[in-house]
C-alpha cells in the first residue's frame, strides 16, 4: 500500500510538472498556427516598396501566452525579432481576460473562462487568477519588461535602437519617423497596449483610469460575450450600448482612448459611430461583401467608421477573409477602398488569437506583394500599410483637453 501511495504521488508530481511547464506551450501550439500552404513568389519590386513601409498592426494576442517576447519563438505568429524581420514599425498588443468555453461566432454566455485556467498553467500571479483587471495590469508590466530588455542591449539613453512602449502622440510620431530604412535589429520601433473587451473593468469606471495609468491607449468594449457596457456580436442578447458603456466611451475619448468595435454587436456598433466625437478604430475583422461571417462590417459600418475618421484593420484569419491566402487579405482591403477610400484602410492580424495563418509576421511583405498584384500604387499600400493608422493614432492619443479649439 505504501508503495502505491509513493507511485501515485510521484505521479501526480510528475503529472504538475508537465501541466506548468509543457502545458501552456502546447496548448497555444495547438491554437496558433501557419497552415504552412504555398506561398507566391515575392517580387524584387515587392521587397525594395516593403522596406520603405511604416508597418503598423493593430491587433495580435501575443500577450496572453507564456513567451519571452525578446526571444523568437518556435510557435505562435509574433515575437520582437519576427516584427523586425516583417519591418513592422508598431504593433498593438492586446489583453485579453476572458473567453468562454465552447468559443464560438453566433452565441456565448459569460458564464464560464478559459483564461482562469491558462493563467494557473502558466504560474502567473495569483492576483491575477480571479481578477480580470489583474491580468490586463499584469500583460502591460510583461510588455514593459520585455522592451526594457530590449532596450539594455543598447546604450539607454531616451530614444534608442530596440522597442518603445508608445503611450503619448509624441512617442508614436518619433517611432514613426525612425522606423524606416532600417536593418532588422536597429531603429526605433514601436508597442501600443490595447484591450480586447472592458469587462476587465470589473464594473467600476474608475478602472478606466488604472488602465490608462499602466499604458493602455485603446480598448474594444466588448469579446465573445455580452458585459456590462454592451453587447457582443457573438453574445446571447447581442443589445447595444448601456448607460455605463455610454460614460465608459466618453471618459475614453476625453483621456485619449481609442475606442475599438471589433466584436460588437450590430445595434453596438451602430450606436458607438451615432456617439463619436473621435475616429473610431474596427482593429481586426473583414467585411461582408468579401467573406459573410458576422462579425465582419457591413458595408452601412464600413462607411459608417469612415464617417468618423477611423479605419478599419483586416486580418489575415480564414474568418476575417474566407481564406488565408494573401490574395484575400487584399481584396477585402480593396473593397474598403473602393467603397470609402484608401485613407480608412489598415492591418489588423489577430496574430496570436487562437487563429491559423498562412504567414507569421516575418513575411508581411506578401501583403505588400499582394495589394501590388491587386492593381494597389505604392502610395496607397504605404498609406494602407501604416500611415492611416499613424494618422488616426496620432490624433486618438491626444486627450480633448489638449487639443486646441476650433
Amino acid at each position: 500500500m505504501r508503495k502505491f501511495l509513493y507511485a501515485l504521488v510521484l505521479l501526480l508530481i510528475v503529472g504538475a510538472v508537465g501541466f506548468f511547464t509543457l502545458g501552456p506551450g502546447m496548448i497555444e501550439k495547438s491554437m496558433n498556427k501557419v497552415d504552412g500552404k504555398p506561398l507566391p513568389k515575392v517580387s524584387a519590386e515587392a521587397i525594395a516598396l516593403h522596406k520603405t513601409l511604416t508597418i503598423v498592426d493593430l491587433h495580435s494576442d501575443t500577450l496572453m501566452w507564456k513567451r519571452d517576447l525578446t526571444e523568437r519563438a518556435t510557435r505562435g505568429h509574433v515575437d520582437f525579432e519576427r516584427l523586425a524581420e516583417g519591418t513592422v514599425a508598431i504593433q498593438l498588443f492586446s489583453s485579453v481576460t476572458k473567453t468562454p468555453k465552447g468559443q464560438n461566432y453566433d452565441s456565448n454566455g459569460d458564464d464560464t473562462d478559459n483564461i482562469t485556467l491558462l493563467t494557473i498553467a502558466q504560474l502567473q500571479p495569483i492576483k491575477t487568477w480571479n481578477s480580470l483587471l489583474e491580468r490586463s495590469l499584469f500583460h502591460a508590466e510583461k510588455l514593459k519588461q520585455a522592451a526594457l530588455k530590449i532596450q539594455n542591449r543598447y546604450q539607454d539613453n531616451g530614444y534608442e535602437p530596440g522597442w518603445n512602449v508608445i503611450s503619448t502622440s509624441k512617442d508614436l510620431v518619433w517611432v514613426a519617423d525612425h522606423s524606416q530604412n532600417i536593418a532588422p535589429h536597429e531603429g526605433i520601433r514601436g508597442a501600443l497596449l490595447t484591450i480586447e473587451g472592458l469587462q476587465n473593468l470589473e464594473g467600476k469606471a474608475e478602472n478606466l483610469d488604472k488602465l490608462y495609468k499602466a499604458g493602455f491607449r485603446m480598448a474594444g468594449l466588448t469579446h465573445f460575450f455580452d458585459n456590462e457596457l454592451a453587447g457582443s456580436m457573438h453574445g446571447l442578447k447581442k443589445g447595444g450600448l448601456t448607460p455605463f458603456g455610454r460614460d465608459i466611451i466618453q471618459r475614453m475619448e476625453t483621456k485619449g482612448m481609442i475606442v475599438d468595435i471589433a466584436h460588437c454587436s450590430r445595434q453596438c456598433v451602430t450606436e458607438i459611430l451615432a456617439m463619436a466625437r473621435r475616429p473610431v478604430v474596427s482593429s481586426h475583422g473583414g467585411v461582408q461583401a468579401t467573406c459573410k461571417v458576422n462579425r465582419n462590417l457591413s458595408d452601412e459600418h464600413i462607411r459608417g467608421v469612415a464617417a468618423t475618421g477611423g479605419i478599419i484593420g483586416i486580418g489575415y484569419w480564414d474568418a476575417a477573409v474566407c481564406d488565408t491566402s494573401p490574395k484575400a487579405i487584399a481584396a477585402a482591403m480593396k473593397h474598403v477602398r473602393d467603397l470609402v477610400g484608401i485613407q480608412h484602410v489598415a492591418l489588423g492580424s489577430d496574430y496570436d488569437g487562437a487563429t491559423t495563418v498562412r504567414f507569421d509576421t516575418s513575411k508581411l511583405v506578401q501583403v505588400t506583394q499582394a495589394l501590388l498584384d491587386a492593381g494597389f500604387t505604392p502610395d496607397e499600400i504605404r498609406a494602407a500599410m501604416g500611415g492611416n493608422a499613424v494618422r488616426v493614432l496620432r490624433d486618438g492619443l491626444q486627450p480633448m483637453a489638449a487639443r486646441p479649439s476650433a
